[in-house]
């Protein structure tokens, strides 16, 4: 088992990273000083349910008063009545401050989850344990929130988890979408932050099958370590933690516009990573090799083009919604060189034209761009 620190201006946290330690979830709440008889509430998903949720509660039941309560799966489920639903079930279990909120599953329950716990009684414990490789960074620096229909992630807040308990065996029961959903999060660390890796990525992963094993925990580890370093820095999003929005303002709008739950998290994010690499080329007026970049996303599953069905307008109207926007103008985070990201800002018309070249010029060269596969 591997322990990372994560580290910020409020608090300072374990990360505990390696295959089959949830069995060691006991010894590691009475570490964190958790002790017999506190009342731990696990909010999972009915994926999580119907796999590991029994063998979870059988693992702590000896010394903790544990409570369920089960989500719906996807991303719907980050909606207010599913937020108000687990503020029901807390009150309902009699949880106080000392009690503990487990948040047992990907990026939707920790997100979720966090929120609960971050503003029931105004505040208690919650610990994550991510079951998904997307939750690598979703799990780790204290954003918490959940969707409105006009913007995705715009109820939330900063709140650190007491310990992040990361076991890569639940990545087993991951289909491949998942598993390349989470993928895109570890290519953005790469790009935005350590050329290193991003060169390591490319010459080891060279299909999603090899997302497996020590390749697998490495990049993990590297993600994580990235996400910590920028956290570490900027804990509540004032600077650089920005930059890990990268792909994000085009990815959220893609989100929105197509249904949340229609196109996964991931391949929204590396199809706004590819547009905001697109976009950094002609901005900086330098060469990142874009086509090439282009066909290392094809070979992952990725799409690399927007549904030629998709309203450029509607897109950019959604993108001036992104939380990184000052007064209506978007902000991108765009790269001057493989691990430098900067933040820029984009007028209306230069975006329009960039979104519409963009758009035609992929769209071309896409065959699956035929039909909208998520329309």
């Amino acid at each position: 088992m591997e322990q990372i620190v994560i580290e910020t201006k409020t608090k300072q946290y374990p990360l505990f990273l390696g295959e089959g330690i949830i069995e060691s979830l006991p010894d590691i709440l009475r570490q964190l000083s958790f002790s017999k008889g506190t009342k731990l509430l696990i909010i999972t998903d009915k994926t999580l349910e119907q796999l590991y949720l029994s063998r979870l509660c059988a693992l702590l039941a000896n010394d903790y008063d544990v409570y369920t309560y089960v989500i719906p799966s996807g991303e719907e489920a980050k909606s207010f009545e599913q937020y108000y639903a687990c503020q029901t079930a807390a009150l309902q279990y009699g949880l106080d401050r000392k009690s503990l909120i487990l948040a047992f599953g990907g990026g939707v329950v920790g997100d979720l989850a966090g929120f609960v716990a971050a503003t029931y009684m105004r505040g208690i414990p919650y610990i994550q344990i991510p079951t998904t490789l997307l939750a690598h960074d979703s799990a780790v620096g204290g954003k918490v929130a959940i969707n409105h229909p006009l913007g995705k992630n715009m109820i939330g807040a900063f709140y650190q988890p007491e310990a992040v308990v990361y076991d890569i065996a639940f990545l087993r029961s991951l289909p491949e979408k998942e598993l390349r959903s989470g993928f895109a999060e570890v290519i953005k660390h790469a790009l935005i932050r350590d050329r290193d890796f991003y060169q390591w990525l490319r010459q080891e992963i060279r299909e999603l099958a090899d997302l497996k094993g020590e390749r697998l925990q490495y990049c993990i580890k590297k993600g994580i370590e990235v996400k910590a370093s920028v956290v570490r820095e900027d804990e509540k999003e004032t600077g650089v933690r920005a930059h890990l929005n990268f792909g994000h303002t085009l990815g959220h709008a893609l989100e929105n516009e197509l249904g949340y739950g229609a196109m996964t998290h991931g391949d929204a994010v590396a199809l706004g990573m590819l547009f905001a690499i697109f976009v950094s080329e002609r901005v900086y007026n330098i060469s990142l090799d874009y086509d090439r970049f282009s066909s290392w996303f094809r070979t992952y599953g990725f799409p690399v083009s927007i549904p030629k069905q998709l309203n450029i307008n509607r897109l950019l109207e959604k993108m001036k919604g992104d939380k990184k926007a000052r007064a209506g103008t978007v902000r991108m985070v765009l790269l001057k060189d493989i691990g430098m990201a900067e933040i820029k800002p984009l007028d209306d018309e230069t975006l329009l034209a960039l979104l519409r070249k963009f758009q035609r010029e992929e769209g071309e060269n896409d065959p699956r761009n035929s039909r909208c596969h998520y329309c």
